[in-house]
């Protein structure tokens, strides 16, 4: 399943990511947000990187009970979930090296 970014849900949510058995990033995003557009091909990188990382988005403006659920309140934020739990939250777009820095002690 490496390499693919797959979309999630406010109703895929709880079986696509909290109930995963290996780390799955969730970027909440909307199409119209231009610094979600600028990490895509970033985020796309290191899924096709990493076979120990799942990378799904979810967009806020069709999900919102999940993004309100996480209290995501500006985008791109991206959440890593391990185990059901919220273990990393990266807010802003940044580039390719410091999301992996940021995931890395998360994944560790």
């Amino acid at each position: 399943m490496a390499g693919n970014i797959t979309d999630v849900s406010d109703n895929s949510f709880q079986a696509e990511v909290l109930e995963n058995d290996v780390p799955v990033l969730v970027d909440f995003w909307a199409p119209w947000c231009g610094p979600c557009r600028v990490i895509a091909p970033a985020l796309q990188e290191i899924a096709e990187a990493r076979d120990d990382l799942r990378i799904v988005k979810l967009n806020v403006d069709d999900n919102q009970q999940t993004a309100a659920q996480y209290q995501v309140l500006a985008i791109p934020t991206m959440i890593l979930f391990r185990n059901g739990q919220e273990a990393k939250r990266i807010q802003g777009a940044m580039p390719k090296k410091r999301i992996e820095a940021e995931l890395e002690p998360a994944l560790a």
